[in-house]
């Protein structure tokens, strides 16, 4: 369908439809046009992966194309010599599934007040990056191009690695990302096409950025599973929901058995689309308070935490190529600085999705909670580290940063490393110091580095079909 202007639709509802109607419609009003002004509301940091970056960096409200440099970061005898960024793309529309719920509400409306009600979604929509994500790459290129700026050189440019996965999101993030690079090279000047850059356009590889489509195990076991999900859907019927739903039917004048938790979902993250896309506070976020707007993140990393996170070990396990590809760049910078060669990829940086960060975070160890996140521990869990929209948010990145140290004693203290996340540096999950010698932290992994072959990792059990004994 061609990007045309917005069409009206005419409908008529049952009182459930008129819920239905008025969230398409506030979704519509997601318009193609840029935010005008930042707009903070008290349900921003409970968004889960559709989180505002700036909702979980709060200090680039101020000024989002000037970096917070971490105190953490070293400096002075240590030189950065190589960046690895994995990097989740901008801000999106919501996906032709996510709108297909809401035409799956029965009924026809009547009455004049619905009548003349615009509605615009359209299929082309479907997860696309809009401006504002476009603005997110933008601005962190500035950003992380003015905290490193001996890596993000002029001189290197022609030298940047870029992997996207297949999806227009990510291909269109990387096009962003090194358009705010040429606007930190050539204030005031217009980027030009992404073809005709030096570094050129970026290399799609779904095994890489899309591990998770590539893994039979994963999408048998989990993907396609109908009870892998269970958590998820007994928390739709459990108390906390079930109190969100009275109250909202209440609030709605409509009766409770003609809304569900998937329709309480959806109204909720139209709040955040409307916020993340436009810029405005939709009347949809008035229906909901912070207490409710918790019970709904829960809900929402329950679904994360199973499905891409501790719920399962073949989630994690399934990003072993990915986690030994950055560790394979950093081995070879490290091979290069030792023969006093320069460093032949200075900045390597990859766009892909939600889905590609929390699996690789969960196989290193990070955000782990000591009981598992379940449909019956909501408030045992109050205090969790799994909370999705504060790790990845939209445009998250996790950053291996590689040093090289002068006046290191021996061989081995010469090369460091640094992780950040979302811009701000990660302890090692297993020690929480802030740096690591480069061949400790190889150690410390050794087990996935050396032992986890997805082949192998994602290969289904075999059937023993013998009539043998």
């Amino acid at each position: 369908m061609p990007r045309g202007p917005c069409s009206l639709v005419r409908v008529s509802a049952t009182p459930v439809a008129v819920l239905a109607v008025a969230l398409v419609s506030s979704l519509s009003r997601c318009s193609l046009l840029e935010p005008e002004n930042s707009v903070v509301s008290a349900l921003s940091p409970y968004f889960g992966t559709k989180t505002r970056y700036e909702d979980a960096n709060p200090g680039l409200l101020r000024d989002p194309e000037v970096p917070r440099r971490d105190p953490e970061l070293l400096e002075e005898t240590c030189t950065p010599v190589q960046l690895v960024a994995l990097i989740r793309h901008g801000t999106r529309y919501p996906t032709t599934k996510q709108i297909r719920k809401l035409r799956q509400v029965p009924g026809r409306a009547r009455g004049a007040a619905l009548a003349d009600w615009p509605l615009w979604y359209a299929d082309w929509m479907d997860g696309q990056l809009v401006e504002k994500g476009r603005q997110d790459m933008r601005q962190l290129a500035l950003r992380l191009a003015s905290l490193f700026p001996a890596l993000f050189s002029r001189e290197n440019y022609g030298r940047l690695q870029l992997v996207t996965s297949s999806k227009h999101r990510c291909m269109d993030s990387g096009a962003a990302f090194l358009q705010g690079l040429w606007q930190h090279y050539h204030p005031g000047l217009p980027p030009p096409d992404i073809a005709d850059m030096e570094c050129g356009p970026p290399r799609i590889n779904d095994k890489l950025m899309r591990f998770f489509d590539h893994c039979e195990k994963f999408l048998t076991q989990v993907e396609r599973n109908a009870t892998a999900l269970y958590h998820v859907e007994a928390f739709k019927t459990g108390p906390e929901m079930q109190n969100i739903l009275k109250k909202v039917a209440d609030i709605l004048q409509v009766p409770v058995n003609n809304l569900n938790a998937d329709l309480i979902q959806v109204a909720f993250f139209t709040c955040s689309f409307d916020l993340a896309i436009k810029g405005v506070k939709s009347p949809w976020c008035d229906v909901f308070d912070i207490d409710d707007a918790k019970v709904l993140e829960y809900l929402n990393d329950l679904k994360q935490y199973w499905k891409r996170g501790y719920g399962y070990s073949i989630n994690s396990r399934s990003s072993c190529t990915l986690f030994q590809d950055i560790f394979q760049h950093l081995d070879k910078a490290v091979k290069q600085k030792q023969r006093s060669h320069p460093v032949s990829s200075p900045v390597i940086l990859q766009f892909g999705h939600a889905e590609t960060l929390l699996p690789l975070l969960s196989l290193m160890g990070y955000f782990k909670d000591k009981e598992p996140l379940t449909a019956y521990n909501y408030k045992e869990q109050m205090h969790r580290k799994f909370r999705s929209g504060h790790i990845v948010p939209y445009a998250s990145n996790l950053i291996f940063v590689l040093y090289h140290c002068k006046n290191a004693k021996t061989p081995k203290e010469e090369f460091r490393v640094q992780m950040l996340l979302n811009e701000k540096v990660l302890p090692l999950a297993h020690s929480q110091e802030t740096v690591s010698l480069y061949e400790d932290l190889k150690n410390h992994y050794k087990d996935i580095l050396q032992s986890c072959h997805t082949s192998e990792e994602c290969e289904l059990p075999k059937v023993n079909t013998s009539d043998e004994l």
